[in-house]
């Protein structure tokens, strides 16, 4: 399949790529245009998610997640991954996932975030949604979730 730009710096490519995926035989490809449009959304928050952190390459550890995936990697059955309305990432360049929490906790309103989330101290999970966001900024690890980045 060849490469479909979503954005100037992501590709449909990084946001639907799965090991999940690959080790079960799923295709992860969205299968109607309402969730690509979703995930196009999503990538384009990421672009600014970028240019905020000045610039610097993010990785996409997880995006979209159709519901079989999702099932197979333990996610939330009402996790916006399905949808196309998250991404899991880093920003090595810019600094560890709390520091890139901490910095993007004054601007969600701006990036319409509805979940900024701070997971396990290895990854930032950013979600959006087709409603009112909540702008909830929380740390999950195992000591459980909490609000907030402390």
């Amino acid at each position: 399949m060849p490469t479909v730009p979503l954005t100037e710096h992501f590709t449909l490519q990084e946001f639907t790529a799965s090991q999940t995926a690959a080790r079960m035989g799923i295709s992860n490809m969205p299968k109607d245009k309402a969730t690509y449009d979703r995930i196009k959304r999503t990538a384009e928050t990421m672009e600014k998610v970028r240019t905020l952190l000045g610039a610097k390459p993010i990785l996409i550890s997880s995006g979209y997640r159709c519901p079989e995936v999702n099932t197979a990697c333990g996610g939330s059955s009402t996790s916006a991954h399905m949808s196309g309305l998250a991404a899991d990432w880093t920003c090595p360049g810019f600094g560890d996932p709390e520091a890139i929490c901490k910095f993007l906790q004054p601007h969600m309103q701006e990036l319409a975030i509805d979940q900024l989330i701070w997971e396990y101290d290895s990854w930032v999970h950013l979600g959006l949604t087709d409603g009112t966001p909540r702008y909830m900024a929380m740390t999950i690890d195992n000591s459980g979730t909490r609000t907030g980045f402390a």
